[in-house]
């Protein structure tokens, strides 16, 4: 079929044309991508090198591997883009291709050129020819063919990007099986450029720090250590301090040491060892400091005392053995840890120090202390019966440590007993039952006392078969913190029922330490007479009250002498320097005197009160020591001050001689008064002694007699345990008690004699009719041999025959005591004096009988406390036992 002129005819390009510029486009991608892909492994490879060998000579900042990363991976990610579009996308069509060819051929390239726009035209059969286009493009075909298009490719760097990835790889590839810990590093570095792992060195470092406090203003050194794994061991380092000249140190023992002079401001550290390079941050900094030590106390459970904290600003601690001691520090930073011990035992005697291998309870000697923010305790630390110090080491949150040789003194203390006194009353005190006594129980402690009280036990002086007193009082409640206990007490033995006898009275004292004793107060002795003996003992004061006032007698007499002589010289010769001397001396004398008698006057007075309390004491002889004690009274107050006050104005220079010598002979007038008074005391107190002296015998032949009986009752309660048995097959309780009995009868065998000789001279000094008679009814009994042979019996244990004469004796002696006493019944009766003196008499038994009834109403009180006392030891402590 015949083709239409006008329809568009297209002509393609040889088939020859299309392989042959189909073969150099497939030549040509195939180079340019193995370039392409070659220079990004190469920026890869590269740049994974270059951080390895960066890493060998210091650390690579991450920034600068991270651009490294960077530019290796543009390679791949950049280049090897922009490279693929310039040479595939752009040379991917035939007129591209022949662009290209043209370059290198310019003719065939024109005329390909020209090919591949025939073939694009579009025209119909009148306008051009299609059998001319095809002529034409098999023309240019043939001419290609002869031609190899391989001479018009880019000139190829694809070996040479080959042999340099070959040289990267095998670089690396030496790195990582050489090196494999350096390039496994790097390798990861490289990675991860902005990531913290350490740059791998041949030379490893332990632990080096980034930044290093150090103590401000001392010398320090830091100890770098080589790690096992380390593959290089230089034989030294060097570091260097800011700009200071560098500092050397060799390797020992797998470790480097820098000394460092004191430094004052901060600066980078720079260390070199090896390949390894590091910085250190040094900053002087003042170690940290104890600002304030406390100890907190946790006292033993038997005590029941609270927890106390102690200051331990001394650097000492004392607390009772048994105790937990927790010692906490507060310093002037954060702390990160702390030490205490080894615990050093210590003497507290001489202050000593040694090792403590032990501790009490098997205790740690030395451990850490619990920190928190800037204190630190130790655990609980038990005292045993020795001391200890308390070394403590602390560090901060910078790594300083501490001053060292800081210590605390922990002293251990036992438990005392409390100490325990009686105050107020004498050690050794003399009354009669109904009296009572006041006094003062004190006790302290260290750590608290429980209670107080009192007890006493008695003993009788003489045989009897009566028990003697016992028996305690609780006084006084304590408390656990309570060291100081103090109770006022009032004993009276009629209260307590107690008979005469020798008291020994103590006061007690218990703390809280389990099953310790009581302490207990020296004891005070308390002698609780009869009214015989309190009488007997009343008559031995006075008389050495009436000694002490004969004595004064004479002294005043030998002071009136001397005045005498002094009043006859004239007052010129009084007023010479010797004169004057001995008229001073005179009234410094006369002073002493007063002082004196004022003294005795007190005695007396006091003498007085007590006779008084004693019934068996006759009024008349009261009346005697009552005018005694008046006159000395007055003598004391108002006679020797004024012979006194007269010497001294007779011997002042300002008086006229006629007035000096009027003073002087009104001080010997005084004094002769004075003197004549004081002879009148000693008279009427030697009228009353006599009469005490009397009514003593009868006194005494009654305790004699009373003694007598004690012996009889004391040797008949037992002889049914021991009678008809040899001295030697008596019970041993019982053969004490006859040895008491034959003592007793000793004492009271010579208390006769005594008598006896008493009575003989009381009747050659009175020569009254009845006491001769006693004398002569005494000789000729012959009691004191007939006591004597008793003595005897009682040794050989004759208990029946014993009491049988001891029985008849003691009658015998209450007879003669009731002889005596009617005798001085009959005597004090008297006649008529007068109505002046019986009015005397009236006054004084008057006022006698109203200082009995003030006595007795202070002693009805007296008894009253001490009644109360015992009422509330029993309501507190209702299991005491009573006395």
């Amino acid at each position: 079929m015949a083709e239409d002129p006008k329809t568009p005819v297209e002509v393609p390009i040889p088939d020859s044309l299309r392989q042959q510029l189909t073969e150099f486009r497939r030549r040509l991608w195939r180079a340019k991508i193995a370039e392409a892909i070659l220079a990004g492994f190469f920026g890869l490879l590269f740049s994974f090198l270059l951080v390895f060998a960066l890493d060998r000579v210091w650390q690579t900042p991450g920034i600068l591997r991270l651009i490294i990363l960077l530019a290796g991976t543009s390679l791949m990610a950049v280049f090897a883009p922009m490279w693929l579009h310039r040479w595939v996308w752009k040379h991917r069509r035939e007129s591209q291709l022949a662009r290209l060819i043209a370059r290198r051929y310019p003719g065939l390239g024109d005329r390909l050129l020209g090919v591949v726009e025939l073939q694009g035209q579009v025209e119909n059969a009148d306008t051009l020819s299609p059998r001319l286009r095809a002529a034409a493009m098999e023309r240019v075909a043939a001419e290609a063919e002869k031609r190899k298009l391989d001479g018009a490719l880019p000139a190829s760097r694809q070996k040479s990007w080959s042999l340099a990835v070959l040289v990267v790889f095998l670089t690396a590839g030496a790195a990582l099986v050489f090196a494999p810990k350096a390039g496994l590093s790097s390798l990861k570095r490289w990675l991860m450029p902005l990531s913290e792992s350490p740059r791998y060195t041949f030379t490893m470092l332990e632990n080096v720090p980034a930044e290093l406090p150090i103590p401000q203003g001392e010398a320090f050194s830091i100890t770098l250590k080589l790690a096992k794994d380390s593959e290089w061991r230089p034989e030294s380092g060097q570091a260097c301090y800011g700009r200071q000249d560098p500092v050397s140190a060799n390797l020992e023992d797998s470790s480097y040491r820098f000394d460092f002079p004191a430094q004052q401001d901060p600066a980078m550290l720079k260390v070199v060892v090896g390949d390894a390079k590091h910085s250190i941050r040094v900053t002087p900094t003042l170690r940290p400091a104890i600002r304030r030590v406390f100890g907190v106390i946790h006292h033993p459970e038997y005590l029941q005392l609270p927890d106390r904290e102690v200051d331990l600003g001394a650097g000492v601690l004392s607390a009772v053995q048994g105790s937990k001691v927790q010692v906490t520090v507060d310093a002037t930073r954060e702390l990160a840890s702390a030490r205490f011990g080894p615990l050093i035992a210590t003497d507290a005697h001489t202050g000593g120090e040694g090792t403590m291998e032990t501790h009490a309870n098997d205790a740690p000697v030395e451990g850490p202390m619990e920190t928190r923010a800037t204190t630190a305790r130790t655990p609980g630390l038990l005292i045993g019966e020795q001391g200890f110090s308390l070394p403590i080491q602390w560090t901060d949150v910078l790594g300083l440590q501490g001053e060292s040789g800081f210590k605390v003194r922990v002293d251990s203390l036992p438990d005392e007993a409390p100490g325990v006194y009686i105050q107020g009353i004498p050690r050794q005190h003399v009354i009669l039952p109904e009296e009572t006594v006041d006094f003062e129980a004190v006790s302290q402690d260290d750590f608290g006392i429980r209670k107080v009280g009192i007890e006493w036990r008695g003993e009788f002086t003489r045989a009897t078969d009566e028990t003697p007193a016992s028996g305690e009082l609780d006084l006084a409640a304590g408390a656990p913190d309570m060291t100081r206990l103090s109770s006022n007490a009032a004993f009276s033995p009629a209260a307590y029922g107690i008979q005469p006898q020798k008291l020994t009275l103590r006061a007690w004292a218990e703390d809280y330490l389990p099953g310790r004793p009581r302490a207990y107060s020296e004891p005070v002795t308390l002698f609780v007479l009869t009214k015989d003996e309190h009488a007997q003992m009343l008559k031995t004061q006075f008389d050495r009250a009436i000694s002490e006032l004969e004595d004064l007698a004479r002294r005043e007499r030998n002071l009136f002498e001397e005045n005498q002589r002094l009043e006859r010289l004239s007052p010129e010769e009084r007023k010479k320097e010797e004169n004057s001397k001995r008229l001073e001396a005179q009234k410094d004398a006369e002073r002493q005197q007063a002082d004196r008698m004022k003294e005795l006057s007190e005695k007396m007075e006091q003498l007085f009160k007590n006779s008084a309390r004693n019934d068996s004491i006759d009024k008349e002889t009261l009346k005697k020591m009552a005018e005694a004690m008046q006159s000395m009274k007055e003598l004391s107050k108002d006679d020797l001050p004024k012979v006194e006050e007269k010497l001294g104005d007779a011997q002042d220079q300002r008086n006229t001689d006629e007035k000096s010598q009027e003073d002087m002979k009104d001080a010997v007038e005084k004094q002769k008064q004075a003197l004549e008074k004081m002879q009148q005391a000693v008279d009427k107190a030697n009228d009353a002694n006599q009469r005490f002296e009397a009514s003593t015998f009868v006194n005494r032949l009654k305790k004699a007699a009373s003694e007598q009986d004690g012996i009889g009752s004391s040797v008949w309660e037992a002889i049914e345990r021991t009678g008809g048995l040899a001295r030697d097959e008596i019970d041993p309780a019982d053969e004490t008690k006859l040895a008491e009995t034959i003592r007793q009868q000793a004492n009271t065998t010579s208390d006769v004699r005594w008598i006896q000789e008493d009575l003989n001279h009381f009747f050659t000094r009175t020569n009254k009719e009845a006491y001769r008679k006693i004398l002569d009814a005494m000789t000729e009994s012959r009691i004191d041999l007939a006591l004597e042979d008793l003595r005897g019996e009682l040794e050989q244990n004759h208990g029946a025959v014993s009491r049988g004469v001891s029985d008849h004796w003691a009658e015998k002696l209450k007879e003669w005591a009731k002889m005596l006493e009617g005798e001085q019944q009959q005597g004090g009766g008297g006649g008529g004096a007068g109505s002046a003196a019986g009015d005397q008499d009236e006054d004084f038994e008057f006022m006698l009988r109203v200082m009995k009834m003030i006595q007795q109403e202070q002693d009805i009180r007296a008894r009253t406390r001490a009644l109360e006392t015992l009422r509330r030891s029993y309501e507190d402590h209702p299991s005491n036992p009573k006395p």
